[in-house]
């Protein structure tokens, strides 16, 4: 297994950039709509769906660290946003909505991480027709960027659900159960979905932050506020995630210490702490979902330099 992340096949680093923010986004920025319309739709197939349960009872067989619990499911090509941000696009977005339903972890396993995961899918070009079966959960990760400019990459323990022994950013997912969420329920009125809305939002960004201190020990005091800069998703088992970037206060060197404390530290083997140019290097050895992170993150930077740019030709002109 030791060398698991340097054979890995290679179609399983492909990604797609399904939304890009590379001014980045704070919570006021971004919003919820969080509705049982944006469930998964059972597959026809009655056998096809009992297989969920089959996956699931032989993958526990196999990995008793596994464990069921809520997600919330991402609902394919149903966001909108104010500005043009979609297809890497470098434009400012104001504000995006995501809309997001309810699924599983049982679900994820047995529909997306299944050896049958394409017989989900529904031909369209459509993504919210296309993926309509898979449970499809949104993952979070954060770009983390150390006070000397290094960046944070775990290596992923042997006995994760999915991709074991690959390089990742840290994160994992939103949990609806921080928010007070086990199912869905009718709401009373528009302002109690309001609030759940706005609940929902704030654990797009609160997780985040509980996912990095969990991961690598470092406290929350010494992460800056996280900025939302995208969605990418793995081309193999259709898997989305969001990220966000992260300024951490630590110079790298401090960063193994903090590592060694880390309350799920189990979930990794290795810590890195990586140049750009290193991280590119490894991105071949990450999960699609991950890769697509880092190209989101350079398309941060882009703006950046574009910005920097720009402001250093004004000064000229004024000249």
């Amino acid at each position: 297994m030791a060398k698991l992340a340097e054979e890995m096949n290679p179609e399983g680093s492909q990604y797609q950039i399904l939304l890009s923010c590379p001014f980045g986004l704070s919570p006021s920025q971004l919003s919820v709509d969080f509705s049982k319309s944006h469930d998964r739709v059972p597959h026809p197939d009655p056998d096809l769906e009992d297989s969920i349960s089959q996956v699931w009872e032989k993958r526990i067989q196999g990995n008793s660290s596994l464990f069921n619990g809520q997600k919330f499911r991402f609902q394919y090509g149903s966001y909108s946003l104010d500005g043009d941000g979609g297809s890497g696009s470098t434009n400012e977005v104001q504000h995006v909505c995501l809309r997001l339903g309810l699924t599983d972890y049982r679900t994820f396993v047995g529909t997306n991480l299944s050896s049958l995961w394409e017989k989900f899918l529904v031909t369209s070009q459509d993504d919210s027709i296309r993926c309509r079966h898979t449970s499809s959960p949104l993952g979070n990760g954060a770009v983390i960027e150390t006070s000397d400019k290094k960046i944070i990459v775990l290596r992923r323990s042997n006995n994760v659900g999915e991709f074991p022994g690959h390089y990742v950013f840290p994160g994992g997912h939103p949990e609806p159960t921080a928010v007070g969420i086990d199912y869905h329920q009718l709401e009373s009125n528009v302002r109690t979905g309001e609030l759940l809305n706005k609940k929902v939002t704030q654990e797009m960004f609160d997780s985040i932050i509980c996912e990095v201190v969990e991961e690598t020990g470092i406290p929350a005091s010494s992460l800056s506020p996280p900025l939302f800069i995208g969605i990418s998703r793995r081309e193999l088992n259709v898997r989305p995630t969001m990220f966000f970037f992260v300024k951490c206060s630590h110079h790298s060197d401090d960063i193994p210490r903090l590592y060694s404390s880390a309350e799920d530290g189990f979930e990794s083997t290795q810590l890195h702490t990586v140049s750009l140019d290193e991280l590119k290097m490894m991105t071949s050895r990450m999960p699609g979902c991950h890769h697509g992170g880092y190209a989101l993150y350079e398309l941060m930077l882009q703006r950046l330099k574009n910005i920097k740019e720009t402001s250093v030709l004004a000064k000229e002109d004024d000249a």
